[in-house]
């Protein structure tokens, strides 16, 4: 266990002792934890995708609307913003209503979105039906915080890990899915194929997942409030959800204008940056691991080498753009990177508030989504002005603003264990 939440909590102005986090509140048998797992692996994937699925269409998106490059990047920031909308407003609902309907219902609505952003007639509509399947797809950080619930003690981070794993392989094949979808249907099909599979998960959810009932008594009003008193009593969760925003805007900017990058410097068309986006699916591998070293108490120290994995990732993207291998490594890094710092940094703010987890992760997720969106945002207007080069160095900034908060805290955090073995 990670010595920087299990024994000593940040604080402000010093540090007090906290006790374990309780037993997990669902008690499943091996082979149903198992099945269990499985099916909120791949509904975080298969949820999380239809974020995703614009990413490289943004050259045929721009051309069926007759919008410039730039402009159909909105496409993947208004998305982003949709689903941090939806994780203010929505993913609280995860410590007040039973999860499996919560989660169940939701995804209906994201059915209908899509298929209304599958037929939208021009830009506007497409861009509002965007924001609302971003809102709903919020779907995948209700059931990661639900892993956590039944997840022992030990073995969260493996659990969280594994559940992670099925988010970041969604989020990595949509893009390849897409694009071979689009080069045999046209860009549109996509999201009506997955309004179908958003109906279908809605019922595997019902069907095997366990209910759970959250124990919070107030209303929809005080849980609101309680968000914002939640941030401001954790350092720990500010400083974790401002890390994963900054890592997330890399990853943004990378993936959001790489595309126009493989089309005007490699000539590959949708089908040939399918099968590039492949290659990020190597990061799925990082999860587990990320949360085995967790669970072993090395959440700190893999959390900095995350981090400057990810400034090493977006050098190399920009030094070894003109060849295609070097730029598909770099891609590779920076989402093992991305993965593994992010699944430390839930592992640590899961075991702050077990009562509040819904919450712990609504500040968490909120402030990544926001930091994505906003890269992916200035990354279209900074890819029309500067070219690639301009994108990496911004995408490269990110991650080391990060690792000098992350050095910053390492320090504190070192010093208080000192005094704490001095007592």
């Amino acid at each position: 266990m990670d010595r920087s939440h299990s024994e000593v909590r940040e604080s402000e102005p010093g540090t007090v002792r906290v006790p374990p986090a309780p037993e997990p509140e669902l008690a499943l048998s091996p082979a149903r934890l198992r099945l269990v797992i499985l099916v909120l692996a791949t509904g975080c994937g298969l949820a999380v995708a239809n974020i995703y699925y614009a990413q490289p269409l943004l050259a045929p998106i721009s051309a069926a609307f007759g919008v410039s490059q730039g402009s159909s990047a909105l496409v993947v920031t208004l998305t982003q913003l949709g689903y941090a909308l939806g994780m203010v407003l929505l993913l609280p609902l995860g410590d007040l209503l039973e999860n499996r309907a919560l989660a169940a219902r939701t995804l209906l609505v994201t059915s209908v979105a899509l298929v209304a952003a599958g037929l939208a007639p021009d830009f506007g509509v497409f861009l509002a039906m965007s924001v609302l399947v971003g809102a709903t797809s919020v779907v995948a950080q209700i059931l990661i915080p639900f892993a956590a619930h039944f997840a022992p003690e030990q073995q969260r981070g493996r659990v969280v890990g594994t559940v992670m794993s099925g988010l970041l392989l969604g989020i990595l094949l949509a893009r390849t899915v897409s694009s071979l979808v689009a080069a045999a249907w046209g860009w549109r099909t996509i999201y009506l194929v997955s309004a179908v599979l958003m109906v279908a998960l809605s019922v595997l959810l019902l069907r095997v997942l366990p209910k759970r009932q959250p124990h919070h008594s107030g209303g929809y009003p005080q849980l609101m409030r309680s968000i914002v008193r939640l941030a401001r009593e954790e350092p720990a969760l500010r400083r974790r959800a401002l890390c994963q925003a900054l890592m997330f805007g890399a990853f943004s900017c990378y993936w959001t204008s790489v595309s126009f990058e493989l089309i005007g410097r490699h000539h590959l068309g949708q089908v040939g940056i399918g099968v590039f986006a492949l290659v990020g699916a190597a990061g799925a591998a990082a999860a587990p691991l990320a949360g085995r070293l967790g669970d072993r108490g090395h959440g700190r120290l893999g959390s900095g080498v995350a981090l400057l994995l990810a400034v090493a990732a977006m050098l190399l993207a920009c030094l070894g753009a003109g060849n295609l291998l070097l730029l598909a490594l770099s891609g590779v890094l920076l989402d093992l990177a991305v993965q593994g710092h992010q699944v430390f940094s839930q592992r640590e703010i899961y075991g702050l508030r077990a009562d509040a987890r819904a919450r712990v992760n609504t500040v968490f997720m909120t402030s990544v989504f926001l930091g994505g969106a906003l890269a992916s945002g200035v990354s279209g207007a900074v890819h029309d002005s500067y070219g690639w080069t301009g994108v990496t160095l911004l995408g490269g900034a990110l991650p080391l603003l990060a690792l000098a908060v992350w050095g910053v805290s390492t320090v504190r955090q070192l010093r208080a264990e000192a005094r704490q073995r001095l007592v």
